[in-house]
């Protein structure tokens, strides 16, 4: 019997230094698996964004793959109307943007609301409103919205 709480609590300490270690190489390097939202390379596949190809957004920076993309971005007023929900997105996704109510009521979060919409970890106050995110045809569309984006997250503070 002591033997197996000794195996539990030793297997409990594994994955919390394992979860640290990930949290902590995110901390170090918040970039590393995020794509450019407006390219792909012809065969499909997302194109890695470079630090050096970032445009300020909402107090915070949006990271693309080439300058094109980068320019694009940052002077095609239809191009960043089109594609604000990815660009909110990305905020979330390298730790820029923090949600801190649900993103269709404002109302307090219920972490048994937990769902990943695109790799992102979001809650909502109820299941009706996980609901909707679940039956969208377009998750990323609708739970990043410039309106929910706004209802619901905060943009950190630059130091």
């Amino acid at each position: 019997m002591t033997r197996r709480i000794l195996l539990a609590a030793s297997l409990c300490v594994a994955v919390l230094m394992t979860v640290s270690v990930t949290d902590a190489a995110k901390e170090k390097n918040p970039l590393k698996g995020v794509k450019c939202f407006l390219k792909k390379t012809k065969d499909g596949k997302a194109i890695p964004v470079k630090k050096a190809c970032a445009v300020d957004y909402k107090g915070a920076k949006v990271y693309f793959c080439c300058g094109g993309c980068k320019n694009k971005f940052a002077t095609d007023a239809k191009c960043r109307e089109a594609n604000a929900h990815k660009a909110n997105h990305q905020l979330a996704a390298t730790g820029q943007a923090t949600l801190k109510k649900c993103v269709f009521s404002g109302g307090k979060l219920n972490p048994a609301t937990k769902i990943k919409v695109n790799g992102v970890t979001i809650c909502f106050c109820c299941n009706m409103c996980k609901g909707k995110v679940l039956k969208a045809k377009d998750k990323v569309a609708l739970a990043f919205s410039d309106k929910a984006f706004a209802k619901g997250y905060v943009v950190a503070k630059k130091k």
